[in-house]
């Protein structure tokens, strides 16, 4: 089988729910849930300025940014500022004002870190590395920010450089479930799918056991490989039967195509 692609990735996202082979979203990534940003901790989850809460309110955003032009290294507003903008459609800007946060703050580990992973839910991965990197620098203990800064690399394509820091925070804290899954995804994403697998299962039988969002990576590692019938009946712990169906259904389509490598590769 051809390795993965990326754009395969991305076609992926639109039919598998909890599949992370991360971004992102990214994800990160790999091809994720919107839900399921695999960069950092145990929760599996990031910050992300992406996710609505509420009608967003233009009154609000406007009264935010002026207060943010006129103090750009308070976090504070500048978080909430990129928040709204994030809830507006308004990612670009939104990713704008997290990098000057960032830079207005640059001996700040824990802002640094935050904006780092605000900017990697953006989608803005070249940025998040930047300041991520800034982040586990000034914090060389931070296993979180290690995760997020593979991720980020992860959605560059950049894989040997994403899995030297998820190694980095799994040294830190080696039962990190998010950096373990992390990890075997971004062989995923190279097309190592028999590593990733082994990786997973390996997960499933120790800390990662009861997590879905690992055994539905699983399942999409094992249906790339062409086993279907063992992918949905990992699938169906988690996922009910015509959901389960509907994304075998769509993976099978997608591989049984003779073209189907080339076009992504091209998309």
């Amino acid at each position: 089988m051809p390795p993965v692609s990326m754009a395969l990735c991305r076609k992926l996202n639109q039919s598998w729910p909890a599949a992370a082979l991360v971004a992102a979203a990214v994800m990160l990534s790999a091809c994720q849930n919107k839900s399921a940003n695999l960069t950092g901790g145990g929760d599996l989850t990031t910050a992300s300025v992406s996710q609505p809460a509420g009608t967003p309110s233009f009154k609000k955003t406007e009264e935010l940014g002026q207060a943010w032009e006129k103090d750009k290294a308070n976090a504070k507003i500048g978080f909430a500022y990129a928040e709204n903008l994030g809830r507006l459609g308004q990612m670009p800007a939104a990713a704008r004002v997290l990098r000057g946060v960032a830079d207005g703050n640059p001996g700040n580990a824990a802002i640094q870190a935050e904006a780092g992973k605000k900017l990697l839910g953006a989608g803005s991965a070249a940025d998040a590395i930047v300041v991520l990197d800034r982040a586990t620098q000034l914090n060389p203990s931070d296993w979180q920010s290690l995760s997020a800064l593979g991720s980020a690399y992860d959605q560059k394509a950049q894989h040997a450089e994403a899995r030297e820091r998820y190694k980095a925070a799994l040294a830190i804290n080696p039962g990190a479930v998010g950096v373990r899954n992390n990890l075997a995804m971004s062989y995923a994403l190279q097309g190592q799918l028999p590593e990733s697998e082994k990786m997973l299962r390996e997960l499933m039988n120790g800390d990662g056991a009861s997590n879905s969002k690992v055994r539905q990576n699983l399942a999409l590692v094992v249906g790339l490989q062409g086993r279907f019938d063992e992918a949905r009946s990992i699938a169906s712990k988690d996922l009910p039967p015509d959901e389960v169906d509907a994304n075998l259904a769509y993976l099978q389509q997608m591989l049984s195509q003779p073209n189907t490598w080339a076009q992504l590769q091209q998309d």
